[in-house]
């Protein structure tokens, strides 16, 4: 399940109500309202945060006036459920005779390893 959005600085624990995007070509960092989806080079930002940012030397920091809402809710989560409880429910595939008395490959997967069951 989704966990909620929460501000990028390390130990925030509050909801971001803006996104933090660069544009390194143009040396501009832009301060907007909350992006809908969260995207891996942006950063969400509680208002504190978003309102006390200041670009490094040199850059241009492009700031939304506005007043920061909270963010709209969303029913992700509940669309998260309904996509695990239909995936749990999906009968496992039928395995052919020959597939059943062959052993299943060994190798590994990430940080895991399959044994065989006679070791």
């Amino acid at each position: 399940m989704r966990t909620p959005r929460r501000c990028s600085r390390n130990g925030c624990p509050r909801q971001p109500v803006a996104t933090l995007t660069y544009v390194y070509a143009e040396s501009t960092a832009v301060v907007g309202p909350l992006a809908a989806f969260a995207e891996p080079h942006s950063y969400d930002l509680c208002e504190s945060h978003a309102r006390g940012l200041t670009a490094p030397r040199g850059w241009d920091l492009v700031r939304h006036e506005g007043e920061y809402g909270p963010p709209p809710p969303t029913n992700d989560d509940l669309v998260a459920l309904a996509e695990a409880v239909r995936e749990a429910a999906r009968p496992a595939p039928r395995r052919d005779r020959e597939d059943a008395d062959q052993q299943p490959p060994l190798g590994r997967r990430g940080h895991l390893r399959v044994i065989p069951p006679d070791a």
